[in-house]
C-alpha cells in the first residue's frame, strides 16, 4: 500500500484536526450469549466514525457469505446494498448502542432455496423425487408461460445482526435487518448457450412484489427460535440494470415489532444515485448540474493533463448528501500532483462546502492512486493526502 504523506507544512494542523481520535485503544472483553454456549467476543473501544457500527471480534463471516456478490449485477450494487442496509439500520438501531455482526441465522442453502422459484405440478413432483426433503421454499413466482410473463423478482437476500449489551459482561442479539434486492430487469436464457434476453419490470410492480415477498420472509424469520422475539427491519432494494453507471436504490422499509409476524406500515425511502455530467440530470437536478459544470470547467482551464471529471451523487429526501468525484490525470511528476491537489482542495471548498454534504475526490493516474481529498459531513475543512 502506498504511504500517505501530507501536502505541505501548512496541512499538518489540518490533518491533525481532522484525524479520528481513537483515544484508548484497549478492548473490552464480553460474553455473547447463544443457545449453544457463551462465546467470548471483543468490542473495540474506539470507532472510526459515528456513521459506522463497532463490529465485534473475532469477525464472523455471514452464514450466507458470497451470495450478494454472486447475484447482483454490478459492484456498485453490491456496495450500496451492503452499506446502504447499514445506513437504514441506524433509524432503528443506533451506532451508540448497538454492535454489528454479519447475519448468522440464514445459511447459504436456506437463502439459495428462497431465491428459487416456487414449484407446482410436475416440476414439484420431480423435485421431490430427486430430494425427499425438498421444501419448495422459493420466493420467486411459479413459472407460467413465457419468462416475460413471470420474471424473477427477488435477486438476493442479505441478513445483518445487531447486538446490544445486556450488562457489563454480556451482549445479546438486539435486532435483525433483512435486505431484499429486487430486479429492475430480469435477465434469462431460454436454453443453455442461447443469447441472453431481458425483461424490464415496472417500478410499481417491483415494489408490489417486494412487499409480498417481505411478508413471507418475516414468517420465516419468526420460525427460527432465536429470532422470535427480536425487532426486525425489512428493506426493499431495487438494483440497477447491468449497463447502469450508478447503483440502484433502496425504495421502502418496514419495521416489525419484537414477537410479531405482522409487517408495520411501509415507509417510502426517497433515495437516488445520479451521475454527472449527464444530460438527463441537467434537467432533473439543474442546480447541482450547474455547480458540477462550473467545477469541471475550472479544472479544464487550470490543468489540461487529465482525461475527464465524473461525479457520482447521492440524494436523500431530494437533498444532495454525498458527492464522489473521480479525476484521472496524466502523471508528469510529484510537484504537478501537489499543485493540482492544492488547487482542487480550494475548489471543493468553493463549490461543495455545505455543512450537510460529504465530498470525496479521488485523483488517479496510470500508476494508481495519486491523492484523495475528503470533506466529511459537518466538517469545516477537508482532509488531504498525497500518496507516495
Amino acid at each position: 500500500m502506498k504511504k500517505a504523506w501530507m501536502l505541505a507544512a501548512a496541512m499538518v494542523l489540518l490533518l491533525s484536526a481532522c484525524a479520528p481520535n481513537f483515544g484508548n485503544q484497549d478492548e473490552e472483553l464480553v460474553q455473547q450469549e447463544t443457545d449453544e454456549t457463551n462465546k467470548k467476543v471483543t468490542i473495540p473501544t474506539y470507532n472510526i466514525s459515528d456513521s459506522y457500527y463497532k463490529m465485534v471480534l473475532p469477525f464472523k463471516a455471514g452464514a450466507a457469505r458470497g451470495l450478494t456478490a454472486e447475484n447482483l449485477n454490478t459492484r456498485l450494487d453490491i456496495d450500496e446494498f451492503e452499506t446502504g442496509l447499514m445506513r437504514i439500520a441506524q433509524d432503528s438501531f443506533s451506532t451508540d448502542d448497538y454492535l454489528f455482526q454479519e447475519g448468522q441465522y440464514f445459511d447459504e442453502d436456506t437463502v439459495r432455496s428462497m431465491l428459487g422459484r416456487k414449484l407446482e405440478g410436475k416440476d414439484l413432483e420431480e423435485a421431490k423425487k430427486k430430494d425427499n426433503n425438498f421444501q419448495n421454499a422459493g420466493l420467486n413466482p411459479v413459472k407460467k408461460g413465457s419468462p416475460e410473463s413471470s420474471p424473477n423478482y427477488l435477486a438476493t437476500m442479505l441478513e445483518h445482526n445487531y447486538l446490544i449489551k445486556k450488562n457489563d459482561k454480556s451482549v445479546e442479539l438486539g435486532g435483525v435487518v433483512i435486505g431484499l434486492a429486487l430486479n429492475s430487469v430480469y435477465y434469462y436464457r431460454e436454453n443453455i448457450g442461447d443469447p441472453q434476453k431481458e425483461v424490464s419490470i415496472d417500478d410499481k410492480k417491483i415494489e408490489e412484489e417486494g412487499k409480498k415477498i417481505a411478508a413471507e420472509v418475516i414468517k420465516r424469520v419468526r420460525s427460527k427460535e432465536e429470532l422470535k422475539n427480536v425487532p426486525v427491519t425489512i428493506a426493499l432494494y431495487q438494483q440497477a440494470p447491468k449497463t447502469s453507471i450508478v447503483s440502484g436504490d433502496f425504495i421502502a422499509k418496514s419495521e416489525v415489532k419484537a414477537g410479531s409476524t405482522e409487517l408495520g406500515s411501509w415507509r417510502g425511502l426517497n433515495e437516488e444515485h445520479a451521475f454527472f455530467p449527464n444530460s438527463a440530470n441537467e434537467k432533473k437536478h439543474p442546480d447541482e448540474a450547474e455547480i458540477f459544470n462550473r467545477f469541471k470547467n475550472n479544472v479544464d482551464n487550470y490543468f489540461p493533463n487529465y482525461t475527464g471529471v465524473v461525479g457520482k451523487a447521492f440524494y436523500k429526501d431530494d437533498q444532495l448528501r454525498e458527492m464522489k468525484i473521480e479525476i484521472p490525470m496524466q502523471f508528469y511528476g510529484k510537484t504537478e500532483v501537489i499543485a493540482f491537489t492544492q488547487f482542487l482542495t480550494g475548489q471543493i471548498m468553493d463549490y461543495y462546502s455545505a455543512n450537510h454534504l460529504r465530498v470525496e475526490v479521488e485523483i488517479t493516474s496510470s500508476e494508481g492512486e495519486e491523492a484523495v481529498i475528503v470533506k466529511e459531513e459537518g466538517a469545516n475543512e477537508p482532509t488531504v493526502h498525497i500518496y507516495d
